[in-house]
C-alpha cells in the first residue's frame, strides 16, 4: 500500500503535465497543420521570418508568394506562420 501511495504524487505530475504542456502543444500544431493544408491562391499570409505576401501559387510542398514590388518567393509550406487577412480585418475594427 505505501509503494501506491509513493507514486500518486508522480502519476499526478505527468497527467498535469500532459493536460498543461503536451495537449495544448499538439493541438496547436494540428490547427496549424490544417491551417497550411486550406491554403488556397489570393490568401494574404505572414511567414514565420515577418515576410508578408499574397499566394499566387501552391504546389505539393511549397507556395509561391508574391511580396512588394511585383517579386515572387518560393517558400516551404512549414514556413506560413499565420493568415494576414485576418490580422488586417481586426487592425480596422
Amino acid at each position: 500500500m505505501e509503494q501506491i501511495q509513493g507514486f500518486i504524487p508522480l502519476i499526478l505530475i505527468i497527467v498535469v503535465f500532459y493536460f498543461f504542456m503536451i495537449r495544448p502543444q499538439l493541438k496547436k500544431s494540428k490547427d496549424q497543420k490544417k491551417f497550411r493544408e486550406n491554403i488556397k491562391v489570393g490568401d494574404k499570409i505572414v511567414t514565420i521570418g515577418g515576410i508578408h505576401g499574397k499566394i499566387a501559387d501552391v504546389q505539393e510542398t511549397t507556395f509561391m508568394i508574391t511580396v512588394e514590388g511585383g517579386v515572387k518567393l518560393k517558400i516551404e509550406k512549414s514556413a506560413v506562420s499565420m493568415d494576414n487577412s485576418n490580422l488586417i480585418g481586426a487592425e480596422q475594427k
